[in-house]
């Protein structure tokens, strides 16, 4: 069973959501970028066949099947935070799972320091509780190629030069051994690079994921993991763009947490590590549904 619904925000703006499978386990998906879609998260759609879960797919303010207002004061984390409650509140959810992918992940579990009363479950993929640690170990990763390269693609960011055509070779040199190990990519993974909102992505991020220049520069939640209550897991791969060290070391933070890194996942680990990514998931929601009324 699958059926859209648009909702109609607060502020007058409209998000597209997607509903799919039915059963009493219901989990809100948010995707990552920050302004990328929830097209990469496609492989979802056939994890839950045969299963008692509806999940809902939706595609946040600034997003492509969403509305795109060009205006970036509204990409911030607060009112992220906030319309992902108006789009619980659109389809009743209550007592059940929020999954967060990347950016996705910071974001749930932001709401999860606001909202966790509403929660069952914590899914946090691929997501690190602090930015700089990130910029840290991304910079590791690149380290690690062809020195000339990486001589080559400093100082195209130094000069302001992103977009010359061998930069962007680099990039996705890097990107096939850390974000997506698949060759060639899949065509939900291209779709969703694509469609990416530049807007949102420079506001939050910043230009490029070497230097991080945007509102996010600063960003850490490592010191109110403590107040998340919800059964949590974290999930990362063992070749991600996210330490999977930290990633372990989280689990620590939380009251009730536990991590799951893929042996052979990336970032995008639903892809390249699909069959031990959703037994992750699917051993964590039947370990959650056993012990929780």
């Amino acid at each position: 069973m699958s059926y859209s619904k648009i909702i109609h925000l607060s502020d007058g703006y409209s998000v597209w959501t997607r509903s799919e499978g039915e059963g009493p386990i219901k989990m809100l998906l948010l995707h990552g970028g920050p302004g990328m879609t929830h097209e990469y998260l496609e492989p979802f759609s056939k994890f839950i066949k045969n299963k008692p879960i509806q999940i809902i797919y939706y595609e946040q303010l600034g997003s492509y099947y969403s509305d795109q207002p060009d205006d970036a004061s509204l990409w911030n984390i607060p009112r992220f935070c906030e319309e992902v409650e108006e789009v619980r509140k659109a389809w009743e959810l209550e007592n059940f799972y929020l999954y967060g992918q990347s950016w996705g992940g910071m974001l749930a579990m932001e709401y999860a320091t606001r909202y966790g009363s509403h929660l069952k479950g914590l899914i946090d993929s691929n997501m690190v509780d602090d930015m700089k640690d990130y910029e840290i170990y991304i910079n590791k990763l690149r380290d690690s190629m062809d020195s000339e390269d990486v001589a080559f693609m400093k100082d195209k960011e130094a000069k302001n030069e992103i977009d010359d055509p061998h930069y962007e070779e680099l990039v996705m040199k890097l990107y096939q051994s850390c974000i997506c190990r698949l060759n060639p990519w899949p065509d939900a993974v291209n779709r969703s690079f694509d469609h990416t909102n530049e807007q949102v992505y420079v506001t939050l991020q910043g230009p490029t994921e070497f230097t991080i220049t945007g509102s996010l520069k600063t960003w850490s939640i490592r010191d109110r993991l403590q107040h998340i209550k919800t059964p949590t897991l974290l999930l990362g791969g063992e070749y991600d763009s996210m330490n999977p060290d930290v990633i372990r070391s989280m689990a620590n933070r939380f009251p009730n947490a536990q991590s799951h890194i893929c042996p052979q996942g990336s970032h995008f680990s639903m892809w390249d590590d699909n069959k031990d990514y959703f037994k992750a998931i699917d051993d964590f929601l039947k370990k959650v549904e056993k012990t929780k009324p």
